[in-house]
C-alpha cells in the first residue's frame, strides 16, 4: 500500500541493491502520478487515462488490465487477492489481483486521489466531497462515514484503533476506527493534501502554507512547527520516517530532514524542481523523484546525493520498493523498474 503500512511510514523493509539499472520500463500511455503496489511478482499502478495494470515484476509485462471511465490517481492497496483503489469518478473500487475481474464498487460524491489504507476486516479512505469513509473490504459496504468541512487529499493514517487524517478544512481529526465517531485534532493554519504519518504519539504533515508540523495527537498538541524564514513554498509531499528525523520534501525544490523531537533542520537537500513525490527510505539511503525529470538516491544521515537517474519527464508518483526493485511512475506515461543487475 501507500507509504508501506497503515502507520504512512514511507520505510521500506528489507534492501535494494547499490548497483541500480532499468530492470524495465512499460508505456502506460498517460500519466501516472499513481504510487505502485508491489505483491509477490506483481506491479499494481494506475494511469491518467483510467488504466489499473498488472505488471510482471521480472520483466514489465502486462498480466492483465482494468479501465475505469476517469483518472487513476489513488495508489492502490493490495489485501489477499483485492486491489483496492479509487478513481477520479469518486468510485472506490475492488478488483481481483489474480485476474483483474470487478468485484464490488463503492461511489462517492467527490473524486477520490486518497489511497485507501486496509486494516483488518476494513479500509479507510478519504473523498473529495468531504468525507472519511470505513468500509468493509469484502463486500465494500459502507460501515461509518466522517463528514469534515474540506475535501480530503491525503490518505489516512491508522494507530491504536484511531484514523488521523488531515484536510483541506485546515484541521487535522482523530478518528475511531471502530465507530467513526471523531473530532478535531489541532487546527494546522493552512490546507493540506499530504498523509497523515505517525510514530507513536506523534504524527506529520506539511500543509499548502508552507509548514511541516510534528503534533502530538494524543494529547491534542502541536509539539512543533517548521517554517523556512526564507521561502514560502507548499508542501505536497508526505513525510518519510526515519529513526532520529523524518524527511520531506517541499516544491521550493528542497528535500529536507527535520528532527522529530524539535523540528529543527538536520539537512537539506536541493533538487532543480520542485519535489512532490514523497520520500521512500530503504537502509541507509532515501528515494524520491522531482519535477526536474530526475529520481535520486540521497543518503539519510547527511543528505549527500549518491545516485541519480535522468526520466526526462517529472515524477510526482513515490517510489515503491520491494523484492529488490524500486519501481516508479513519471507523468510521460512511463513506469520504471529497477533493480541490481
Amino acid at each position: 500500500m501507500f507509504r508501506g503500512n497503515a502507520q504512512l511510514t514511507g520505510v521500506a523493509p528489507g534492501s535494494l541493491g547499490d548497483d541500480l539499472k532499468v530492470r524495465w520500463k512499460f508505456e502506460a500511455g498517460e500519466a501516472v502520478t499513481s504510487t505502485a503496489a508491489i505483491v509477490g511478482d506483481t506491479v499494481y499502478v494506475g494511469s491518467d487515462d483510467g488504466a489499473l495494470f498488472a505488471l510482471d515484476l521480472a520483466d514489465g509485462t502486462v498480466r492483465w488490465k482494468f479501465k475505469t471511465e476517469e483518472a487513476i490517481r489513488s495508489s492502490p492497496a493490495v489485501v489477499n487477492d483485492l486491489v483496492l483503489f479509487g478513481d477520479a469518478e469518486g468510485v472506490m473500487h475492488a478488483v481481483s489481483a489474480s485476474t483483474g475481474d470487478p468485484l464490488w464498487t463503492f461511489r462517492t460524491e467527490g473524486e477520490i486521489v486518497s489511497s485507501p489504507t486496509p486494516v483488518g476486516d476494513r479500509m479507510v479512505f478519504g473523498s473529495y466531497d468531504g468525507s472519511l469513509y470505513a468500509l468493509s473490504i469484502a463486500d465494500g459496504r459502507l460501515l461509518w462515514k466522517f463528514e469534515t468541512q474540506g475535501r480530503i487529499h491525503g490518505t489516512a493514517g491508522v494507530a491504536d484503533g484511531r484514523v488521523l487524517v488531515a484536510g483541506c478544512d485546515e484541521h487535522l481529526y482523530s478518528v475511531s476506527l471502530a465507530d467513526g465517531s471523531g473530532e478535531p485534532c489541532v487546527s494546522m493554519g493552512s490546507v493540506t493534501g499530504t498523509a497523515a504519518a505517525m510514530d507513536d504519539s506523534m504524527v506529520f504533515v506539511g500543509t499548502y502554507g508552507g509548514s511541516v508540523l510534528g503534533v502530538d495527537w494524543r494529547n491534542r498538541r502541536t509539539v512543533w512547527r517548521f517554517d523556512d524564514p526564507q521561502r514560502d513554498y507548499p508542501c505536497m509531499s508526505s513525510a518519510a520516517i526515519g529513526k532520529n528525523a523524518i524527511i520531506v520534501g517541499g516544491r521550493d525544490k528542497r528535500l529536507r530532514a527535520i528532527d522529530k523531537a524539535n523540528g529543527r533542520v538536520k539537512w537539506e537537500f536541493a533538487a532543480k524542481g520542485r519535489i512532490d513525490s514523497s520520500p521512500v527510505i530503504v537502509g541507509d539511503r532515501v528515494f524520491v523523484g522531482a519535477s526536474d525529470g530526475l529520481l535520486y538516491a540521497i543518503r539519510v544521515d547527511t543528505g549527500e546525493a549518491i545516485w541519480r537517474f535522468e526520466a526526462g519527464s517529472p515524477i510526482s508518483a513515490s517510489p515503491a520498493i520491494a523484492r529488490g526493485c524500486l519501481v516508479i511512475g513519471t507523468e510521460d506515461g512511463l513506469v520504471y523498474c529497477f533493480a541490481s543487475p
